[in-house]
C-alpha cells in the first residue's frame, strides 16, 4: 500500500480518539503521526502555550530521518547552530583546550543538527496545530481504564472536565504523573548519575561568538554556550553542573531551594563564575533537574503507553534525549498503524524500539561523564586528553554504527492499517 493510500484508508475507518499528555517533543511528534494515522488527537499541556527559548539540543542519527519525514528538516536546518568552537578551562580560568565541538559531542559535522530546543518545538507543533486539539494550562488530574464507559480511558482534567479516550500516551517528561498513576512513585524507575545541574540565561557580556567556554574543578562544572554573534541581542545560555552524592528531593519543587543549593556548592568558585552566580539569582527561567534516567520493564499498561523522557530519559549526558523522543513517538505511532489491537501495538512498540534505547542509555554510567570528572585525577585524564584530541572515540553500537544511527525506521509504504 502506497502511502497515499494507507492515509486515505485511515481515513476510512472510525476516528479513534486519542490523548497525549505534553506537549514538548515526544507528544507533538506522536500527534503529527497519528493525526496522519487517521486518529482524533487532543493534546493537553499544562503550560500556557508552547515553551520557545530554551538550551541548545541535538538531533542526530535516525532521528535525522525521522524530522526528514515530517517535512521539517529544512525549517530546523535554517535553525542550525554553528558552533565553532568549545573551550575549556583550568580552575585559574587558565585555557586548557579548544576543540572542533563536534569531536566532543561524538557528532557530524554537516549532517547532524544542534537547534535551540523552542525551534525544535515550534516546528513540531506547527506541523500539527491546524490539525489536533491542544488544551494549554491543564492537565490530566485522574485517570480510570475501569470506569464508566466499561471501555476505554476515563480522563478528568485539572479545569474539572471529563473525557474518554480509546488510548492515553504520557508524554510528560522525566517526573511523569501519567507514569505515577500508572506504575506507582518514579523512585522504582529514577537511576541518578550522580549529578545536578541547573540552566538559564544571561546577558551575553563575555564577548563570545559561536562558542561554548567550560570551566571545571572536580566535581563542578560552569559553561556558557552563545548561539549567536558579537553584538547579536541574544543572550548566552549558562550552565551550572555539580556532583551531589544523592537527588535534593527537597529542591525539586522549591525554586528557592535550588538557588540556594547552587549558589553554595559554587560559592567559593573562580573564573566568571560568581557573576554567573549573580545571574542566576535574577533569571527568569531557570531550570533545575537531577541528570538521571528512567529505566523501566515495561512502557504500557493497559490502553496507556509511555514514550519520550517518560518512559526512557537517556540524560542530556547522550546527547540523545530529543532524538530518542522523536524516534520512540515515529515507532509507536508505526506501530499503532500496523496493528489494530492496542496490545500488540503496544508489544510492537517495546520490541522494535527497547534495544536502540537502551544502546543509548548505556553511552554512560553513574559517576563516569567525561565532561565532567568527579576527581583530580580524573580532570587531569580529561584535559590530558584534550589537549592531544583529534576525535573522542565514540562508544560502539554492538552493530558497526554509533548508537544513535543503531535504527532502522519502518518503511511507510510498508504498513498496512488493519480493518475494523
Amino acid at each position: 500500500m502506497t502511502s497515499t493510500g494507507l492515509l486515505r484508508h485511515s481515513r476510512t475507518r472510525q476516528r479513534r480518539k486519542v490523548l497525549i499528555s505534553g506537549a514538548s517533543i515526544a507528544g507533538p511528534a506522536l500527534a503529527f503521526w497519528l493525526n496522519r494515522y487517521g486518529y482524533e488527537v487532543t493534546v493537553v499541556e499544562k503550560s500556557a502555550t508552547i515553551r520557545d527559548g530554551g538550551y541548545p539540543i541535538d538531533v542526530r542519527g535516525t532521528a535525522l530521518e525521522v524530522v526528514r519525514r515530517m517535512g521539517i528538516l529544512p525549517r530546523l536546518r535554517d535553525a542550525h547552530i554553528d558552533l565553532r568552537r568549545m573551550t575549556f578551562l583550568d580552575e585559574d580560568g587558565s585555557e586548557v583546550a579548544s576543540v572542533d565541538p563536534h569531536t566532543v559531542t561524538g557528532g557530524v559535522a554537516r549532517q547532524d543538527l544542534e537547534v535551540r530546543r523552542g525551534d525544535l518545538t515550534t516546528a513540531l507543533h506547527a506541523g500539527v496545530r491546524d490539525d489536533v486539539e491542544f488544551l494549554f494550562d491543564d492537565s490530566v488530574d485522574t485517570l480510570d481504564q475501569s470506569g464508566r464507559s466499561g471501555h476505554g480511558v476515563d480522563v478528568t482534567f485539572r479545569s474539572g472536565s471529563t473525557r474518554t479516550y480509546d488510548l492515553v500516551f504520557g508524554a510528560d517528561g522525566l517526573h511523569s504523573r501519567t507514569r505515577g498513576f500508572l506504575f506507582g512513585p518514579e523512585e522504582q524507575f529514577h537511576h541518578y548519575l550522580g549529578y545536578c545541574f541547573a540552566g538559564f540565561t544571561m546577558p551575553n557580556t563575555f564577548g563570545l561568538s559561536r562558542e561554548a567556554t567550560m570551566w571545571n574543578t572536580p566535581g563542578r562544572a560552569a559553561a556558557l554556550y552563545a548561539v549567536g554573534d558579537v553584538g547579536d541581542s541574544e543572550a548566552v545560555h549558562a550552565f551550572l553542573n555539580f556532583a551531589h552524592p544523592e537527588p535534593p528531593y527537597d529542591a525539586f519543587r522549591n525554586p528557592r531551594a535550588q538557588r540556594d543549593l547552587v549558589a553554595k556548592v559554587f560559592a567559593d568558585a573562580g573564573w566568571e563564575v560568581p557573576g554567573i552566580l549573580a545571574a542566576m539569582h535574577d533569571a527568569d527561567d531557570l531550570f533545575f533537574d537531577t541528570v538521571s534516567q528512567i529505566r523501566m520493564p515495561h512502557w504500557s499498561s493497559g490502553r496507556v503507553a509511555l514514550l519520550g523522557d517518560a518512559a526512557y530519559a537517556p540524560s542530556f549526558l547522550t546527547g540523545q534525549g530529543s532524538s530518542l523522543a522523536l524516534v520512540g513517538a515515529y515507532m509507536l505511532a508505526a506501530s499503532l498503524a500496523d496493528h489494530r489491537d492496542h496490545n500488540a501495538a503496544f508489544a510492537a512498540y517495546e520490541h522494535s524500539t527497547r534495544e536502540f534505547v537502551t544502546l543509548n542509555q548505556n553511552q554512560v554510567g553513574k559517576g563516569d561523564a567525561t565532561l565532567f570528572p568527579t576527581t583530580a585525577e580524573a580532570l587531569e585524564h580529561r584535559n590530558n586528553m584534550l589537549r592531544d584530541l583529534s576525535t573522542m572515540p565514540t562508544a560502539p553500537s554492538g552493530k558497526g554504527r554509533p548508537a544513535h544511527s543503531a535504527l532502522t525506521l519502518p518503511d511507510l509504504n510498508s504498513l498496512a492499517l488493519p480493518t475494523g
